[in-house]
């Protein structure tokens, strides 16, 4: 299906409602590690302020908040067992919880306003390994560095006069941020599909791979779905279609993807999430993902888990990307916030 080009203020709001889904708690951690600005602000203090921005929603995730619990397993066959010694890549299946969800803090957001979805999971081993990932449909994120993150999550900042973001603000931040390039190109040529079972969900952070002499390889990783791509037509009358459609693919039979790792060369960035690697380098199929089960979140496993990407096996390490330290540290705060706030809370006027 052809599309018309997107207007240039069309082009920034996409990129505006992408960058938030990715970008708000990373900032807003950075500001409160004292990374960035001139005083260190308590997490207490930087996540009122960003709820007065954005709306308060008490017991709901502070970002990616509307979502629902899915549950299945992983089954590996083995063809990344010689690049990392965790029990997870070992041939044979591992249970698996999870979650998809959309990008940004409102709970009740129309699903197809917000262009970004996620897809979260724990993968834990007979022994008691554990391996916890969060993947987002962007395969690059628009900044390398935390005080990027920041400057974002303040040229996003609605205009209280519209609603939305500043166009002139956002040019700006993106003139001042060229590595936003890849970026800026990936969101411009995407359309969102029209489910969560045929999307593709990217690590975007590398990680490194250790094998059992303790070699090491840097990768990152995708889930590719077997359901084809469509891409979704248009507004959607269901506000909650991709819940929807979730239930009733279920219905009809376990939904798939494939767990591929593409491997760094020498001189592919490790630490920069916002730099992509050449389309030419090695790809494995280390497995497949089984999704057989969904549920409402306040039923689900999911609900209670903390999708830290920092709990890792045995065999799986961290890059040096410093978003990663800032993503675990960020979650933490969120998870500590809703937690202590108690079952979630609809504000006056929602509509769940």
């Amino acid at each position: 299906m052809s599309h018309p080009p997107l207007s240039p203020s069309q082009t920034l709001g996409r990129l505006a409602l992408i960058g938030l889904g990715l970008a708000t708690l990373a900032g807003t951690f950075a500001y409160v590690a004292g990374w960035v600005g001139p005083q260190r602000l308590t997490p207490q203090r930087i996540i009122d302020t960003f709820e007065a921005n954005a709306g308060s929603y008490p017991g709901y995730r502070k970002n990616h908040a509307k979502g629902l619990c899915v549950s299945g397993h992983f089954a590996s066959n083995g063809a990344a067992a010689g690049l990392s010694r965790a029990e997870v890549f070992a041939p044979g299946e591992v249970p698996v919880v999870g979650r998809l969800a959309i990008g940004g803090s409102n709970p009740y957001a129309p699903d197809a306003s917000v262009p970004v979805r996620s897809l979260a999971l724990q993968l834990r081993t007979a022994s008691g390994q554990e391996w916890r990932t969060g993947m987002n449909t962007p395969p690059v994120l628009p900044v390398s560095g935390i005080e990027g993150f920041f400057e974002q999550v303040l040229a996003s900042k609605p205009d209280p006069a519209t609603g939305k973001p500043d166009p002139a603000r956002l040019q700006a931040f993106f003139a001042a941020h060229p590595e936003s390039a890849a970026f800026r190109q990936w969101a411009k040529d995407n359309r969102a599909s029209n489910s969560f079972a045929n999307a593709t969900y990217n690590s975007i952070n590398a990680f490194r791979l250790v094998d059992g002499d303790g070699n090491g390889r840097y990768v990152r990783w995708a889930m590719e779905p077997e359901t084809p791509y469509q891409p979704l037509a248009g507004e959607a009358d269901d506000k909650d279609f991709l819940a929807h459609d979730l239930f009733q693919r279920l219905q009809q039979g376990p939904l798939r993807w494939h767990l591929v790792l593409t491997l760094a060369e020498a001189g592919d960035p490790s630490d920069d999430p916002s730099r992509p690697w050449p389309a030419s380098r090695q790809r494995i199929d280390a497995g497949t993902l089984v999704i057989d089960r969904a549920q409402a979140e306040d039923q689900g496993a999911c609900r209670d888990l903390n999708f830290d990407p920092l709990i890792l096996p045995d065999g799986i390490e961290p890059s040096a990307d410093p978003i990663l330290a800032a993503r675990s540290a960020a979650y933490a705060v969120s998870f500590n916030r809703r937690t202590r706030e108690g079952a979630p809370t609809a504000p006056a006027g929602a509509h769940p």
